[in-house]
């Protein structure tokens, strides 16, 4: 018997290219465009697993948990976040509720839901079209399918100093399979660490972290002469003015807001950067 997907999104684009990804893969989806009624549709349904976004008119995605969680009948049901925000604080709220996993929307290809859907329901890829509809295709962009550009990629150097355990595997696994050489850090002495034997051609780097911020780690980077001409790109949650400001003021090449940009477009802003370079 197919196992049954609920997906719980407003944006109705999303909803239908997550419901046609999930079909692909032999998987029974259906849809709910807010809260309220997912959670009418969770009751009766009782599906397998939940895709639920956050932000969403008459009942939010943590609303939707705290409720479920007081249901004896759907309450272990598992449940996926998919969101627009990747604030520390949502994630681990979401994860006390109970939620299995946590992706973003900005960053993630459809493939990538599939991915974590067959892992919490412990279901082995499908072979024929299923199996292919899990293939990556987010990343076969036309920068990566050109063989010339493609093998200027594998020798590119990138250090990605991110907190978020998540978020931090997303990025260097995505670029990663872009052909970038990746390393990866979690915070600033985590991060001069690995910059000891690691001179990369260009880091990603965030700005809330334990210990030193963003902001400090940007000062010292370009106070240090042997690092000083690498290009830094700010890919933060934050993006107000200010913090955009301080950041070019102290050195940064480029600043991305999480929300607003693509692993694509991320690649092809590093590829930019490091040609005019």
């Amino acid at each position: 018997m197919k196992k049954k997907i609920l997906v719980i999104e407003d944006d109705k684009v999303l909803l239908e290219i997550l419901i046609k990804k999930l079909k692909q893969s032999n998987y029974l989806a259906i849809g709910a465009e807010d809260g309220e009624v997912g959670l009418k549709k969770i009751k009766k349904e009782k599906p397998d697993l939940v895709l639920l976004d956050i932000l969403m008119p008459k009942k939010d995605g943590f609303e939707v948990m705290e409720e479920k969680n007081k249901d004896k009948d759907i309450k272990n049901i598992p449940i996926i976040i998919v969101s627009n925000s990747g604030q520390p604080v949502e994630i681990e709220r979401a994860k006390k509720l109970g939620a299995k996993d946590f992706l973003i929307k900005a960053i993630f290809d459809p493939n990538e839901v599939l991915d974590k859907v067959n892992k919490v329901l412990k279901v082995k890829k499908m072979d024929g079209k299923a199996n292919n509809a899990s293939m990556p295709e987010k990343i076969n962009t036309e920068i990566v399918n050109n063989k010339n550009i493609n093998n200027k990629l594998k020798n590119i150097k990138v250090l990605v100093v991110e907190d978020d355990e998540f978020l931090r595997q997303l990025v260097g696994r995505k670029l990663g399979d872009a052909g970038f050489d990746i390393k990866t850090a979690i915070d600033a002495q985590n991060a001069f660490n690995v910059l000891k034997d690691f001179k990369p051609d260009i880091i990603l780097l965030d700005l809330i972290l334990p210990g030193l911020d963003g902001f400090q780690i940007l000062t010292k980077i370009k106070k240090d002469k042997s690092i000083a001409d690498v290009p830094v790109i700010i890919l933060s949650n934050l993006g107000q003015k200010e913090d955009v400001d301080k950041a070019m003021a102290l050195g940064a090449t480029d600043f991305l807001v999480k929300a607003y940009f693509t692993l694509d477009e991320i690649v092809k802003k590093i590829y930019n950067i490091l040609d005019k370079k």
